[in-house]
């Protein structure tokens, strides 16, 4: 797009610094971005965007040229994402860019937690982590921010390359590659490729990445990028910061000191050792902690400044989130699932102590041509827990009841329903009581339906 258009919108937004794509969400003097969607076409909204205060209306469709508050321009998307990389490049802060499989949105979180308790910190709201919610992110950071965090998702290779050029982020990290959206990757070696485009921006223009020492898959793609500015973070003593996992049943708690990394200025390891405890459930979330505190330590805050932030984060958005119903205990992590995730959390259940446990898992999405071998193998893993009754819901969890090995022990249940509505009309019949339930599943699923009959 040519830049005088750009600095012309720009201009508009410096006047009015509120973006608006939903005409339910414009707010007087906003600037409205007409997107086009595989259902509607937001062109046709023009009038009734600028009826509700938008101070202009960004359109690709000139049928819709009303007058001069309209601006024109090929595509109203590509118009939105140069928008937010030219206020990027006005920005003089620092961004850290975060991206991975599993814990993106906790990591973010998490590091928000400690990065407030010194600076005024902009982190991505929600789930907005796309080619249109990573622009919108970047266009809501507001005056008197110090440090933003941008969460960047990605289900084909290229989206990653193409965000982190967005945010041009100056820390970068990957909190883990797994099995999720296979069938957009093209297998697990496609969904590395796709991750370590962020490694492959940060070396490109002088970041640093923070990298999870004991992960072998990110220091394999840490080498193929051929890093240069690399701070490490795990359970090894040479790590910038290195912690120990002290429980997790069920909330976690930690240890945590400097280690003897170069970036430490620490010559040897009789480091003071720091605990805290979190409000957080899930043993796998441990890195995203040990990443959180990493970022602490770069930004120059203090032990007790780390730890308070920690302990004061509170889950939310049904992420490692532990709930208390009238009957039951309820790990509710129902936001969204994959191979990976699922595995961690069935392992974070099995280390859980409860006289009952139930789990209750629905299906994951986007697996492509690996769904029936990933369904069969989480279900058996989900069997191997031994729990008192396991409910699995969904078309490919409902497939394997007929395979071998899926007889439930005495005293057990193991039950296959095709989808929430059977499920909850058992739950309706059989209410649960004093157990502890893990509740997972793609956010298709919609599995929150279910939280309110336990």
């Amino acid at each position: 797009m040519r830049n005088s258009t750009i600095e012309t919108l720009y201009q508009h937004y410096l006047r009015h610094p509120q973006v608006s794509t939903d005409t339910r969400n414009i707010q007087p003097g906003s600037i409205f971005f007409a997107l086009k969607g595989e259902r509607f076409d937001a062109n046709a909204f023009t009038a009734q965007a600028l009826e509700a205060g938008a101070a202009c209306v960004v359109i690709d469709n000139p049928d819709y040229h009303l007058d001069q508050r309209c601006i024109l321009v090929p595509d109203v998307l590509t118009a939105l994402q140069d928008l937010a990389r030219h206020h990027r490049t006005q920005l003089n802060i620092p961004f850290i860019g975060l991206t991975g499989t599993n814990g993106k949105t906790t990591t973010k979180e998490l590091i928000k937690a400690v990065l407030t308790e010194k600076y005024q910190t902009f982190a991505t709201r929600g789930n907005l982590n796309n080619h249109i919610g990573v622009p919108l992110s970047i266009l809501s950071i507001p005056p008197g921010t110090e440090i933003a965090v941008i969460e960047m998702g990605a289900n084909h290779q290229g989206e990653i390359a193409f965000l982190s050029n967005l945010c041009m982020p100056d820390y970068g990290l990957i909190t883990n590659v797994g099995l999720a959206h296979l069938e957009g990757f093209g297998g697990f070696e496609g969904v590395k490729k796709g991750k370590g485009e962020l490694y492959a921006h940060l070396e490109q223009h002088q970041g640093t990445a923070l990298i999870h020492h004991d992960n072998p898959h990110l220091l394999e793609m840490a080498a193929g990028a051929g890093l240069s500015k690399v701070i490490y973070y795990g359970t090894g003593p040479a790590d910038t910061i290195c912690g120990e996992l002290l429980d997790a049943d069920p909330f976690i708690r930690i240890s945590w000191h400097t280690g003897t990394g170069p970036e430490t200025g620490t010559a040897n390891s009789d480091t003071p050792k720091h605990t805290v405890q979190l409000n957080l459930t899930g043993a796998y979330n441990f890195e995203n902690i040990l990443a959180a505190i990493t970022i602490g330590q770069i930004f120059g805050l203090s032990p007790g400044q780390i730890s308070t932030g920690l302990s004061g984060y509170q889950p939310q958005n049904n992420r490692s989130q532990l709930t208390q119903t009238a009957n039951n205990t309820v790990i509710c992590d129902f936001y969204n699932a994959n191979p990976s995730s699922m595995s961690a959390a069935l392992s974070n259940m099995n280390s859980q102590k409860a006289d009952r446990k139930a789990v209750i898992i629905g299906d994951m999405f986007e697996l492509g041509e690996e769904a029936p071998v990933q369904h069969e193998r989480i279900a058996r893993e989900a069997v191997a827990s031994g729990v008192d009754l396991l409910v699995l819901i969904g078309r490919h969890f409902f497939a394997q009841q007929d395979k071998p090995g899926f007889a439930a022990p005495a005293g057990k249940k193991i039950l296959f329903f095709e989808n929430p509505e059977e499920a909850g009309n058992y739950l309706s019949a059989n209410p649960l009581k004093s157990h502890l339930i893990l509740l997972k599943g793609s956010r298709g699923m919609a599995l929150e339906k279910l939280l309110p009959l336990l």
